[in-house]
C-alpha cells in the first residue's frame, strides 16, 4: 500500500532509527549539526543503484567538506548491504528498512510498474536535511545521470 508522506520542505523531519551497515542502530538525531543527505534506492547490486552509490562514493569527499553526511536506505537486509559496500568500496553507511517504516515516512514506498507488472517498491528519491533537522530539498523519481552533482550543488548553497 502506498503511503503519502506528511513531510514538507521547511518542516522538521521526525527522528527515526534503523540498523546500519556498521552493526549499530543509527538515528537521524545522531547527525544534528550536520547536513544529511538521505538517498533511498530500490536494490543493492543492480546496475542503476550501483551507479548511484558509486556517484555518492566518488563525491563523498566533497560532500564531507561541505559538512554533509550521506546515508543510503533500502529494504535490503544488512548482509546484502555488507556485500554491496565491500564490492564497491562505499565510504558511507547503508541503513536497512526491511519493514518500510522510514520509506513510508518519506513517502517513497509506492506502487510501481515494470514490464506491465505492478508491485510495491522504493521510488528512487533523495532528501537534504539541514543542521537543525529541517527538510530543505527533495528529489523524487530520480534519474541517476547528473543527480549527485545536483545534490552537491544544493549542499553547497
Amino acid at each position: 500500500m502506498t503511503t503519502q508522506t506528511q513531510l514538507q520542505i521547511g518542516s522538521e523531519v521526525p527522528n527515526f532509527t534503523l540498523p546500519a551497515s556498521n552493526g549499530e542502530h543509527v538515528s537521524l538525531s545522531d547527525y544534528r549539526g550536520n547536513k544529511v543527505v538521505i538517498y533511498f534506492y530500490p536494490k543493492n547490486m543492480t546496475p542503476t543503484c550501483t551507479n548511484e552509490a558509486c556517484g555518492f562514493r566518488d563525491n563523498f569527499g566533497s560532500l564531507q567538506q561541505e559538512g554533509a553526511v550521506v546515508l543510503g536506505i533500502s529494504t535490503d537486509p544488512l548482509k546484502s548491504h555488507d556485500k554491496f559496500i565491500q564490492k564497491y568500496d562505499l565510504p558511507f553507511l547503508l541503513l536497512s528498512d526491511e519493514e518500510h517504516k522510514v520509506c513510508n515516512l518519506f513517502g517513497v514506498w509506492q506502487l510501481k510498474k515494470l514490464y506491465g507488472r505492478e508491485y510495491e517498491g522504493i521510488v528512487r528519491s533523495t532528501f537534504l536535511i539541514d543542521e537543525a533537522g529541517i527538510l530543505v530539498k527533495e528529489w523524487r523519481k530520480v534519474k541517476v545521470a547528473g543527480h549527485v552533482e545536483e545534490v552537491l550543488e544544493a549542499v553547497r548553497s
